[in-house]
């Protein structure tokens, strides 16, 4: 046996073993990780740190406490530690401010502190006890349960009605978190949007993802939103024509843009959205809708994106059926 010490990636540089082990933490930089993956001969080996040592006052000693492996070495792939040059970073800044997930989430703030009075309206008027009512206000469940209310409106539910039927329909006296009960109750009860068959409504959602905030609020919040409501669509517009220009893969698995006008529209408004999380969640790899989400707020973006692939899907099988027949009946005739 060879007597080992662990050194920094730094130092690292040039070393050949044959075994590594390595040490990754969220502040670990691409480049020092890739030092440090690439010394060993036979095995390179990553032990990924998901929490910080307890300093025994804090009872989730880590930074994150949903973090995962996967999400952190994602986290250290996107950590640049190579200095930039001017350009680049300017570049870089300009790409990072004007991304659908920077927009979106300036979108989300104002959208919150535009609607917090209607919202809290909304709880006080819900058939909620006054102390009740107050409590889920302060809660910091709170701001899941606006979004929720936000989201079931976009989705066509009539959220003024809905909100006392959820309150209403089962006792809430020993509830430790009211506020938490309520979006539990009302995700579920708007999992679906709302009216079927001939009566279902389009959402009314951003790039077919964010839903739009409504109702009564001041004109200088609604002209913010509407601000970024641009932006947004401008980017996704930005991202889809990028990949159309540079042949992207995943572009050509939604099948060739249709040739008549009306085709080609709804081809690029459905593509539209795929371009806008795949932005939003930096998604780069050749699949169109990247690896599979951990994040709750992905998994609903995903949910909603999987239903406009499956479509292209759809129509990409119609098509190929189509050429099938004709040239059938081609085959006939001659």
């Amino acid at each position: 046996m060879d007597l080992g010490y662990a050194v920094t990636a730094h130092r690292a540089q040039g070393v050949t073993v044959d075994t590594v082990h390595v040490l990754v933490e969220p502040a670990t930089t691409r480049e020092n990780f890739y030092v440090s993956m690439t010394r060993g001969r036979n095995a390179n080996r990553a032990y990924v740190v998901l929490d910080q040592p307890d300093d025994h006052r804090n009872p989730n000693p880590g930074d994150n406490p949903d973090a995962t492996a996967r999400s952190v070495l994602y986290g250290v792939l996107q950590h640049v530690g190579a200095e930039l040059s001017a350009h680049e970073t300017i570049v870089a800044e300009q790409d990072r401010w004007g991304s659908i997930a920077q927009l979106a989430a300036e979108y989300e703030t104002i959208a919150a502190a535009a609607q917090h009075d209607r919202w809290a309206s909304l709880v006080r008027h819900s058939g909620l006890t006054e102390g009740q009512a107050e409590d889920v206000i302060v809660s910091d469940a709170f701001g899941a349960l606006t979004v929720e209310l936000r989201r079931a409106e976009a989705n066509n539910h009539d959220v003024d009605s809905l909100l006392p039927k959820l309150v209403r329909s089962r006792g809430l006296g020993d509830a430790q978190d009211i506020a938490s009960v309520l979006h539990h109750r009302l995700a579920r009860a708007t999992a679906r949007p709302a009216g079927s068959g001939r009566t279902r409504r389009p959402p009314k959602l951003i790039v077919g993802l964010i839903p739009e905030a409504a109702g009564p609020m001041s004109q200088d919040m609604r002209d913010a939103l509407h601000e970024r409501r641009d932006l947004i669509e401008a980017r996704a517009d930005d991202v889809l024509d990028t990949a159309i220009d540079d042949d992207a893969h995943w572009v050509k698995t939604l099948g060739p843009i249709p040739e008549g006008v009306r085709s080609a529209a709804a081809w690029r408004q459905r593509a539209r959205v795929i371009a806008a999380y795949r932005d939003r969640y930096q998604v780069t790899v050749d699949a169109a809708l990247g690896t599979t989400p951990e994040s709750a707020t992905q998994k609903i973006d995903r949910a909603r994106v999987e239903v406009v692939k499956t479509a292209y899907d759809s129509l990409m099988d119609l098509g190929i059926n189509n050429r099938i027949c004709k040239q059938a009946v081609n085959d006939r005739t001659m």
